[in-house]
């Protein structure tokens, strides 16, 4: 049996009651590390609440060679832990997929989500979100204008965005790079950058920070250590701006 347990946006007391039974009944528990991160906890955290043995994967041990997990689920109760809700990530789906294909019985126990909380601390209403996109760091030779790509098309369609920023092994990308890089994209793309943003800090922490406002505003802000996110508004309603000037001091 593979399940699939969400562990929520921040800390250890984000998980379920049923996660938390799932987990702790396992055989062999893995942590999927490079989507999100639970930055109120490390592994050393998560081995001593739980009291299991956790192992670390990397994408390529979930996208490439999941074979060990397979056959550890043939075996016995695995648990497959990812930082938010499971299923927000196509990887784990096609992860699931595989399992069943290999005759393995698979579940799934939801968490909060980066996808919903935004909604709740920007005020911006879920059902205008149009397409998210990721915005990676650079690298030498590599500059990908997709970002921008999708924002306009939904600013076209008076939709929000929701941007996801780069999580590597070594670094979390921040409010003010991302900023930074769309708006580069912007000129190579000869596309118009947003006029505003919404970025938010920490989401699920007992003190997160939202702040909305032009680029230029957003980049002197100390939104304070990771996990970070952005998000691109298309036109507001009346409620969007009012709960944006009282709670993200647009």
């Amino acid at each position: 049996m593979l399940t699939f347990v969400g562990l929520g946006l921040y800390d250890l007391g984000d998980i379920s009651l049923k996660g938390l039974e799932c987990v702790r009944n396992a055989d062999t528990v893995y942590l999927e590390g490079y989507t999100s991160r639970l930055m109120g906890a490390d592994v050393a955290d998560m081995e001593a609440f739980f009291g299991k043995e956790i192992r670390v994967l990397g994408r390529e041990d979930v996208e490439q060679t999941p074979d060990d997990i397979i056959e550890c689920a043939m075996r016995g109760q695995v648990a497959f832990l990812t930082g938010g809700d499971p299923m927000v990530s196509t990887t784990h789906a096609d992860l699931r997929m595989r399992a069943a294909a290999a005759g393995v019985a698979t579940s799934i126990i939801h968490a909060s989500s980066i996808s919903s909380a935004v909604s709740g601390l920007s005020g911006l209403q879920n059902y205008r979100f149009g397409k998210s996109c990721s915005v990676p760091f650079p690298a030498k030779g590599w500059f990908p204008t997709t970002p921008i790509e999708t924002i306009a098309a939904n600013l076209d369609r008076d939709l929000h965005t929701l941007v996801y920023l780069d999580i590597q092994e070594d670094r979390y990308m921040r409010i003010d790079e991302a900023i930074t890089i769309i708006e580069e994209m912007a000129g190579m793309r000869g596309i118009e950058p947003p006029a505003l943003y919404v970025g938010i800090a920490r989401a699920g922490s007992a003190c997160p920070v939202v702040a909305a406002g032009v680029g230029a505003k957003l980049k002197e802000i100390d939104f304070g250590p990771p996990l970070h996110i952005l998000i691109v508004p298309a036109d507001l309603h009346p409620m969007e701006r009012e709960y944006l000037e009282v709670f993200a001091g647009l």
